[in-house]
C-alpha cells in the first residue's frame, strides 16, 4: 500500500498532457528499473512497453522462439487533463498550473506498477508472458493507435484495462461482456449570419437566434430519431458569440459539443444528421453553417470479448471473497444499489463515456475493460471524472493491482491447461494409431 500511495502521489504532482508525458515516462522507467523489469522506450512518442514478464521472457529457448508462449498485456494510461485542481492544500497536489490528473491516470499507472511487482515475484511460475503498456494520449488523441502502429501489441493475444470509477461504490468491481463504453466524436461549427445593432434586429440575420434554434433542434436527433433502447448522446457544450458589446449582434456564433453512441450504425447516422439539421435550421433563419470539423481521432465503441469479461468477473469474485459474486443475467434480478456494499462484483450497464482502449479490440482477440469503484462520499472521492474536485480512494489501489495481476495469471493458466489438453489428446490419438486401433464412430 505504501508503495502504491507513493507512486500515485508523486505522479499526481506532475500531470502532463497528451504526447507530452516526458517526465511521467521517465518516472515510470525509473520504477521499472528498480523492479528489474526491462522495457522498450519510446513507443508512441512517450509510451513504454515493459516486459515481457514470465516464461520465455529472455527468448533463449529455441522451442519458445519457434512457438512463442501465450502473451497477455496489461494497460495503463498516462496523460493528465487541462483542468486546474481545486485541492491546492493537498501536499501532493498538481505542481503544473492548469493541469491535473482528473481522470485517475495517476492511480492507473501506480496500480500497473503494483501488478508488475506482484508478477515479477512470481515470474518463474508464470506459464506464459505478461506485457505492460504505459500508454500516452488517451484523452482525445488516441494514443492506443500510436502503440498499435509501432508494434507494441505484436504477439499479444489478450489485454486488460482498468479504470477507477466514482459512480461505483468504493471496492466494487464492474465489467460486462459486449459493449461497455460508447463511440465518441467531437464537433465544432459556426452559424453565420449578418450582424448589426441590437436596436435594429430587423436589419440583421441574427446568428444568435439561429444558433439557439439549432441547439434545440439537435436534441431531437436522440429524443425523436433514435430508439429509446439505442443509447446515444448529442451534447452542445459550448455556445460562443465572441467578444463585443451587449448591444451588438455578432456575425457568427460558434458551437461545440460531442456525439456518442453504443453502435457504429447510430454513431454514423448522428454524424450525418447533425450536419443536415444544423444546416437546415440555420437556413430557415437566413443563416448558414461553416467551418464544420470533427475530431482528428474519433473513438469506436469499447467492446469486451465475452470469455475475457467472464474471466475478469470470476477472478474479481475470488479476489473480493464473495460467493456467487455475479448474478446470471437470465435471473433477471434487480440491480443492487450498492448501499450496503454487499455486492462488490457486478455486471454493469454500458456507459456513454468513451476510451481509446477500444482500438485494441481491432488487433487483439481477447479484450476486457474493467471499472474499479472509488465512490465514497465520506472520503470525498465521489466527485465526477474530469472535474477539478476529483479524488481517488487510494485504499482501493491494492485491489486494482491484484486484479490486474490475477487476471493475467488466470488467463495464462487457462491457456496452459487448454494446451495441455490438446497435447494429451494428440498423444492419445497417436498411441491408438500406433496400436492399430481406431476411434472412428
Amino acid at each position: 500500500m505504501e508503495e502504491l500511495r507513493r507512486w500515485r502521489r508523486e505522479l499526481h504532482g506532475m500531470p502532463e498532457l497528451f504526447f507530452q508525458e516526458h517526465n511521467t515516462s521517465a518516472y515510470i522507467r525509473a520504477q521499472l528499473d528498480a523492479l528489474g523489469i526491462p522495457y522498450t522506450y519510446p513507443v508512441g512518442q512517450t509510451g513504454i512497453r515493459a516486459g515481457p514478464i514470465g516464461a520465455g521472457a529472455r527468448g533463449h529457448d529455441a522451442a519458445a522462439a519457434a512457438a512463442p508462449p501465450p502473451t497477455i498485456a496489461l494497460r495503463a494510461d498516462m496523460d493528465g487533463l487541462p483542468i486546474t485542481e481545486e485541492h491546492p492544500d493537498l501536499p501532493y497536489a498538481s505542481r503544473a498550473p492548469g493541469r491535473m490528473h482528473a481522470c485517475g491516470h495517476d492511480s492507473h499507472m501506480a496500480m500497473l506498477l503494483g501488478a508488475a511487482k506482484l508478477l515479477k515475484t512470481r515470474e518463474a511460475s508464470l506459464p506464459g508472458r505478461v506485457v505492460l503498456l504505459f500508454q500516452p494520449a488517451e484523452e482525445g488523441m488516441g494514443g492506443a493507435r500510436a502503440l498499435i502502429r509501432e508494434g507494441a501489441l505484436a504477439g499479444v493475444e489478450a489485454i486488460h484495462g482498468l479504470h477507477v470509477w466514482p459512480d461505483l461504490p468504493s471496492g466494487t468491481i464492474g465489467t460486462r461482456p459486449g459493449t461497455i463504453m460508447a463511440a465518441s466524436d467531437r464537433f465544432t461549427f459556426s452559424v453565420r449570419g449578418q450582424g448589426g445593432h441590437g436596436a435594429l434586429p430587423h436589419t440583421t440575420r441574427d446568428p444568435v437566434v439561429a444558433a439557439a434554434a439549432v441547439v434545440m433542434a439537435l436534441q431531437t436527433l436522440v429524443s425523436r430519431e433514435t430508439a429509446p433502447v439505442d443509447a446515444a448522446v448529442v451534447t452542445v457544450s459550448r455556445f460562443n458569440t465572441g467578444p463585443g458589446a451587449a448591444n451588438v449582434i455578432p456575425e457568427a456564433v460558434e458551437l461545440q459539443g460531442t456525439v456518442r453512441a453504443l453502435t457504429l450504425a447510430t454513431f454514423d447516422r448522428l454524424h450525418r444528421r447533425l450536419e443536415e439539421v444544423a444546416a437546415g435550421v440555420a437556413a430557415a433563419y437566413g443563416c448558414s453553417i461553416s467551418n464544420v470539423s470533427w475530431s482528428a481521432v474519433p473513438y469506436p465503441p469499447t467492446v469486451n470479448e465475452a470469455r475475457m469479461a467472464d474471466l475478469v468477473l470470476d477472478v474479481a469474485g475470488e479476489l473480493v471473497g464473495v460467493e456467487a459474486a455475479v448474478e446470471a443475467a437470465a435471473a433477471g434480478a434487480a440491480a443492487d444499489s450498492g448501499g450496503d456494499g454487499s455486492r462488490r462484483v457486478r455486471v454493469i450497464e454500458p456507459s456513454l463515456a468513451a476510451e481509446d482502449f477500444s482500438f485494441y479490440g481491432d488487433v487483439v482477440p481477447q479484450t476486457a475493460f474493467t471499472f474499479l469503484g472509488i465512490g465514497d462520499a465520506a472520503k470525498g472521492t465521489d466527485a465526477g471524472l474530469h472535474t477539478p474536485r476529483f479524488q481517488v480512494d487510494e485504499e482501493q489501489m491494492p485491489l486494482g493491482a491484484a486484479l490486474h495481476a490475477a487476471v493475467a495469471v488466470r488467463w495464462l493458466q487457462d491457456r496452459a491447461a487448454a494446451a495441455a489438453q490438446v497435447t494429451a489428446e494428440v498423444g492419445r490419438k497417436a498411441a491408438l494409431e500406433k496400436a492399430g486401433a481406431h476411434d472412428d464412430l
